[in-house]
Formats: structure tokens, sequence, C-alpha cells
């Protein structure tokens, strides 16, 4: 089954068949986790860094920023029976929304990345592999059953 993750969004599976897909990466990080041997996986799509710009927001949806999106992810994904000392995490996105770096005036790619690295650090936690900046957009998909991470760029495609 494909299961599609919109913009704010996260999809976490157990289902050895399942796709797990998201598209329109630009600025916005997608965070792919997955745990080898209980063969559980998710996908994260968020928006923004820092949920202290808007708590009610993040209350209500939890996945638009970083540092409320990916504890979310993890929680769910443990929940699921996958173990933090196995987790294979893959991020794409973070892109300049501009032409040139000079005219990335709010830098959202980079301060997601920011604090997404933060995160994985204070709960000692290493990226497997990413695919982060430029100025194209990204579509990333998860393959629950075998862990390959996709990404499609510029209209090349290539696992991560």
């Amino acid at each position: 089954m494909i299961h599609t993750v919109g913009v704010a969004d996260m999809k976490v599976s157990a289902e050895r068949g399942d796709l797990i897909i998201t598209h329109a990466l630009g600025s916005c990080l997608g965070v792919a986790i997955h745990d080898p041997v209980a063969c559980v996986g998710g996908l994260l799509h968020v928006m923004l860094p820092l949920s202290t710009i808007d708590p009610a927001k993040a209350d209500r949806n939890p996945f638009m920023f970083v540092d409320t999106g990916f504890p979310r992810l993890l929680i769910e994904c443990f929940k699921t029976g996958a173990q933090k000392q196995r987790l294979e995490i893959r991020v794409a996105g973070g892109a300049n929304s501009q032409n040139r770096e000079e005219d990335d005036f709010f830098q959202i790619g980079k301060r997601n990345l920011i604090i997404l690295r933060k995160l994985l650090w204070k709960n000692g936690l290493l990226m497997k592999s990413y695919d982060v900046g430029g100025t194209n957009s990204r579509t990333m998909s998860l393959e629950i059953g075998t862990g390959i991470v996709t990404i499609k760029r510029a209209g090349e495609k290539r696992n991560l």
C-alpha cells in the first residue's frame, strides 16, 4: 500500500509491502527513519524549525515543526516496535527557496536542518545519509520492507 505524507504530516508503518512517500520538499525537511530488524519505518514532512513561534499551532499539528514533529516520529516508531540503537535516519530537503543564497532572508531550510541536527545529537542519534540544500524541490520515499529511501530531484532518481 502507498501512504502519502502531506506537508506538516507523518506516517508510520510496520507492513513490509508499504511505501511511504512525500512530495514538494523545498525548504521543508523529509525525515525517514527505519528499523531494519523490526521492519518499522516512518516519514515526516516538517515545514518550520521551532514551535515557539506559534505554540497553539504546534499543539494542533506537531508535525509542522522540527522540534515537535521529530520526537513524535520517534515515539510512534518506538510504539510500533522500533528500537533506538537500530534506527537508520535519512534526511532530504532543506533547500533554499530563492535562486541565490543572499536572497534567502529567512533561511528556513538551513534552520530546519540545524534544529534537526541538535535533536539528533541530544538523543544520541546519527543521520545515515542526507540530500539537503540546493534550490531544487525533492520527492522522498521509504520502502518499509527494505528500508530503501529514494530521492527524486531535478528529474533524477537515486537511493539515499
